[in-house]
């Protein structure tokens, strides 16, 4: 049991200062005061002394397996650490194959996200990769999602020149079986899009629309911030009700970027429409204009974060509205509305508290102290 007191409550709509108290895995109650805990045997209390408690960030597209290959076996990328997801905020988080679904594959995967499971934060996987037909653990996609618990949807990719170009048609037939096993399963069952900066950019996705009766919301294009053109189309999709997702920057440069296109969907009423991911530990290859592999670097977790704190400290933007992408939006888009990325009674107990500078005090997930101090309180085994 963890009581924490006097906090700046953002769930993500702002609260004011109230005593939060979590009770196993989740938040029990939010009020202006709570006594008489203090007798509680073993019961953990926080003195929040005006920080900002915020809902963890939701990250859904994380290659906790780790990437990359593009240019040979030793450019593979590192696997996920549970101490640095947690020492930016991330409690729950969705692990994905990419280009390389053969070497990187959905076994080693699924064991992956049961072991940071275990290490402390929630942790769901798609199935598929880069290519198409996709990679699946049994022989469709609608047989994975329904029958493996942590499979929520699929992962494709479109507009790359490493995709295999998968057309208006596949993407309809894909979706599909996406939909129809997360009804049959009780899960979302989305589709999860990796854009390139390719020619055809959304065009087969808004083929599927326009040529079958696949609700928009099944599909989940990310990197959408990737080139001025593709934000514009995406900004096109929202309009038609779907959602998108921007990849937060992997330099300060990059999150500037994409604090400015969240300012845009702000503006235009797509609030509530678009999430912000990291691909983190993702390979983050550099080509020529040749298509020649010319360098390669990979991403870490802090994107979410660093965004943060570039829309609140240096935009003006309102926290309530500048936590949506992190949080209640991810929610919605797994399946996950009212239980992750909110504080409110009987959600789960993840939540992050910010200090007067935005840096992260103290992360609580799955109601465990994670972090605290500057330091992480969980860790894997060979940490």
């Amino acid at each position: 049991m963890i009581l924490i007191k006097h906090a700046d409550v953002y769930a993500p709509e702002h609260l004011g200062i109230n005593d939060v108290l979590m009770e196993g895995t989740q938040l029990s109650l939010i009020q202006d005061h709570i006594s008489d805990c203090e007798h509680i045997p073993g019961i953990e209390i926080i003195d929040a002394e005006g920080k900002k408690l915020i809902p963890g960030f939701i990250d859904m597209h994380e290659h906790i397996l780790g990437g990359g290959g593009e240019g040979g076996p030793y450019l593979r990328t590192p696997e996920a650490s549970i101490k640095t997801l947690i020492s930016c905020g991330v409690t729950t988080a969705v692990g994905l194959l990419g280009t390389d679904g053969i070497g990187r594959s959905l076994a080693s995967l699924i064991e992956k996200a049961r072991a940071l499971s275990h290490d402390g934060i929630t942790v769901f996987i798609l199935t598929g990769s880069y290519g198409y037909p996709p990679v699946a653990f049994f022989d469709s996609v609608e047989k994975d999602i329904l029958l493996i618990d942590l499979v929520i949807g699929v992962k494709t990719a479109m507009s790359d020149h490493r995709s295999s170009s998968i057309t208006g048609e596949e993407l309809i037939r894909l979706a599909a079986d996406a939909r129809r096993g997360g009804l049959l399963a009780g899960k979302p069952g989305y589709v999860t899009i990796h854009m390139g900066s390719g020619k055809d950019m959304l065009n087969p996705l808004f083929y599927a629309l326009d040529h079958s009766d696949i609700p928009v919301r099944i599909f989940q294009p990310t990197h959408m911030g990737r080139t001025k053109e593709l934000f514009a189309q995406g900004m096109k999709l929202m309009e038609r009700g779907g959602t998108i997702d921007i990849t937060a920057g992997e330099d300060a440069e990059h999150c500037i970027t994409t604090a400015d296109q969240l300012i845009q969907a702000f503006e235009a009423g797509y609030a509530d429409q678009i999430t912000v991911t990291t691909d983190a530990y993702g390979s983050m290859p550099i080509f020529n204009e040749q298509k020649e592999l010319t360098g390669m670097t990979y991403g870490i977790p802090d994107g979410i974060l660093n965004t943060l704190k570039i829309l609140v400290y240096e935009r003006n933007i309102a926290m309530e509205t500048a936590l949506k992408p992190f949080t209640v939006n991810p929610a919605s888009v797994i399946g996950l509305k009212d239980h992750k990325g909110c504080l409110k009674k009987d959600a789960d107990a993840d939540c992050i508290l910010l200090n007067e500078t935005a840096g992260i005090d103290t992360v609580i997930a799955k109601g465990k102290t994670a972090f605290r101090d500057g330091n992480a309180v969980i860790h894997g085994m060979f940490e």
